[in-house]
């Protein structure tokens, strides 16, 4: 084995033993021991079957053949963990062998006849022994089973093994190494959800690794829903502008692979803003906003409606953007060692290579177990010496993340464009754990960096150790946006057909607050943005770190309010309130609410601010009087709190939502929205159609 397949080992989690299991590891480990006593005189290393080592012998001999802790809990925890590693290297040098059946022919063979496999003579020698190997494992399942029924007695009620269950069922099936479909004797079988897990490889076949499972460690920041409020008492609501979608490809790529998302996964603003929409943009960059209003009845909630803001970002011409400076950071950790993780990222900063311009400069820093310089400020122009860098890149070693960051603001300091764009790309499983590791110190780093005028992205990659708190702090903290990347297609949308709005911001510290006329609306809520939620006071302060927006970005923000006399209003009127309060000039103009932007130019640090009324005209008495574009993005919003498990969706089912989407799709050139329509049907299936 290489150190690196070493370093994978040391990394994963063994799966608890299930007792079929168990069985099958001591029956392999015995069967083991007496071929090593049958070869003692064999050379050493040799690939007859010659022992393994004179350790080996030492520890199974009085385990084994004395029985000295035969039949006890201790012999379970002492022999169980050293078989299972005895076995995995057998079964990983060729010395067992599982019988595989051929689709379509009855006949068999072991995976000795394979090429490059053992002699015709060893494939011989494990033939006349398979029915020894399948007696001694049942010879040891049955040890497993008198040790259990003695357990069982003592604790007085303990339930049957799992494993006694699955006596009577067929023999499960694993996926062999090159692709076909072994059948494994009920004496040798495992726990299925081992096999399951197994069955979905981390690694290559041409990589000589057996897959193992991987122990889940995927972290998310919680954050419940927003609430209901009041607007006599709390009649103002600000927040920060969010164009990440880090949480729709992960959405996405949790309903592909069976499974409902983790609902702290759902970030529904997120969702509703991967897609684009034909809001109406500004005319200038000198007002770099413009806001499409809509209030309109809410699907799911007849005594409510919903204000609806779509915002777009003015967009620049690509010809006239400026020139780049970008700094690759990348992971190349051993938890980057999946096909979902390096791979893909060398693949998709290869397609973002092709869409910079000659002007722009590419750097490239890795970390592991220490950080390093990979590719000095090189002009984009030597495309082949960026595409050759980044080809060498290999995993391996733990994630010195903090060390890697200030590396590579370092170099983004060392070619830094004055009058361009500067900007550190980090692409990780977000696995930091070397140096400073918390949320908290990294918020801190970014931080101080961020007052140099270098902005962050982040891209995300991989399950199993996806670090979805550490990233969103890192994007929200840098002056960045962050995304995950799940496919290539997704890397294509991100980093080539975005480019723009992911790399050129427009505006930074984007900030919105809603007043809402308390003679008019009684409650609202604001559907997403929890991890954006902003004080009143907040809004007019600059040192405030908020959103940043680029070129040609939308943001889509939508309100459930619920009209003043409404039998849906969930708050008792205040027994003290001033009611007399609520009569404003505004209500006699029609007014529901009053919008405020305030952002800074990329290069400022004095905001600037513009502001709207919502009224009456901005209202449509029936939903499908809205636009397309609002009732998709409405339809999504609904997906997102039905897979977070909002109360207000509970009664609204996955069909509604479908049939929404489906009249709402309009103009699709990319098919994002019919992709969006088949992920909404996997997860009515999931669901139970609820």
């Amino acid at each position: 084995m290489t150190d690196l397949d070493l370093e994978k080992l040391a990394r994963r989690q063994p799966p608890a033993a299930g007792a079929s299991s168990r069985a099958a590891a001591l029956a392999a480990a015995m069967q083991a021991f007496d071929d090593a006593e049958k070869n003692a005189t064999a050379t050493k290393g040799s690939a007859e079957g010659g022992r393994r080592s004179s350790i080996f012998n030492r520890i199974w001999s009085p385990i084994m053949n004395r029985r000295l802790l035969a039949g006890s809990a201790l012999a379970t925890l002492l022999v169980v963990p050293v078989a299972g590693l005895v076995t995995y290297e057998l079964v990983r040098n060729g010395t067992i062998a599982l019988q595989v059946e051929q689709t379509g022919d009855a006949k068999t063979r072991t995976d000795a006849q394979k090429p490059g496999a053992e002699t015709a003579q060893v494939q011989a020698e494990n033939k006349k022994q398979e029915t020894r190997t399948v007696e001694q494992a049942d010879d040891a399942a049955a040890l497993l089973n008198r040790e259990r029924a003695a357990q069982a007695t003592a604790t007085q009620g303990t339930s049957q093994s799992t494993a006694d269950n699955r006596a009577a069922e067929p023999a499960p099936l694993a996926e062999s190494l090159d692709g076909e479909t072994a059948v494994v004797p009920q004496s040798l079988s495992v726990d299925r959800t081992l096999t399951r897990r197994v069955a979905q490889p981390a690694v290559t076949q041409d990589s000589g690794i057996m897959p193992m499972p991987q122990e889940d460690r995927e972290r998310f920041a919680s954050a419940d829903p927003n609430p209901v409020k009041s607007v006599a008492t709390d009649p103002v609501s600000t927040f920060s502008a969010d164009v990440d979608t880090a949480s729709y490809s992960y959405m996405r790529s949790a309903l592909l692979g069976g499974s409902l998302p983790e609902p702290d996964s759902v970030r529904v603003e997120e969702l509703i803003n991967y897609f684009p929409y034909d809001w109406k943009g500004p005319e200038t960059v000198e007002k770099p906003f413009n806001a499409t209003v809509t209030v309109m009845p809410t699907p799911w909630n007849k005594g409510t409606e919903l204000l609806h803001i779509g915002i777009k970002g003015f967009e620049t011409v690509a010809a006239e953007q400026p020139s780049a400076n970008l700094v690759f950071l990348i992971d190349v950790s051993g938890s980057m060692d999946e096909a979902d993780k390096l791979p893909l990222l060398k693949s998709a900063f290869r397609l973002l290579v092709g869409k910079l311009k000659d002007t722009d400069t590419v750097s490239i820093v890795t970390y592991a177990g220490d950080a390093g310089v990979v590719l000095e400020p090189t002009a984009a122009k030597e495309r082949q010496k960026i595409l050759d860098a980044i080809d060498t890149l290999q995993p391996g070693g733990s994630t010195a993340g903090a060390e890697g960051i200030e590396m590579a603001y370092k170099l983004a300091q060392k070619a830094f464009k004055k009058d361009g764009v500067n900007r550190v790309m980090l692409a990780t499983d977000g696995d930091f754990n070397v140096g400073p590791a918390s949320d908290e110190d990294l918020k801190r780093i970014i931080e101080e960096r961020r007052k140099s005028g270098i902005f962050l992205s982040v891209l995300g990659f991989g399950r199993g150790n996806y670090n979805d708190g550490m990233m969103q702090t890192l994007a929200q903290n840098g002056n960045g946006t962050a995304a995950y990347i799940d496919t290539l297609a997704e890397a294509q949308k991100t980093l080539v057909e975005e480019a723009g709005s992911s790399l050129f911001p427009i505006a930074k510290d984007v900030k919105f607050q809603i007043e809402f006329n308390p003679a008019r609306i009684a409650e609202y809520r604001l559907i997403g943005y929890e991890t954006r939620v902003l004080n009143r006071e907040d809004f007019n302060n600059d040192k405030v770190d908020a959103g940043d927006i680029g070129s040609g970005h939308r943001v889509t923000a939508i309100y459930e309010v619920t009209p003043k006399g409404s039998p849906a209003v969930l708050n008792d009127p205040l027994r003290y309130g001033n009611e007399q309060a609520a009569a404003t000039p505004a209500a006699d103009g029609g007014e529901l609410a009053f919008l405020k932007m305030r952002w800074k130019k990329p290069d400022s640090d004095t905001s600037e601010l513009v502001t709207m009324p919502v009224t009456d005209a901005n209202a449509v008495a029936d939903v499908n009087a809205a636009s397309a574009d609002v009732r998709f993005s409405v339809a999504v919003a609904a997906f997102g709190q039905k897979l977070k498990g909002v109360s207000a969706l509970q009664d609204y089912a996955y069909g509604s939502i479908l049939g929404l989407a489906e009249a709402a799709k309009g103009n699709d050139p990319f098919g994002y929205r019919a992709e969006f329509v088949k992920l909404v049907r996997l997860a009515e299936g999931l669901a139970g159609g609820k």
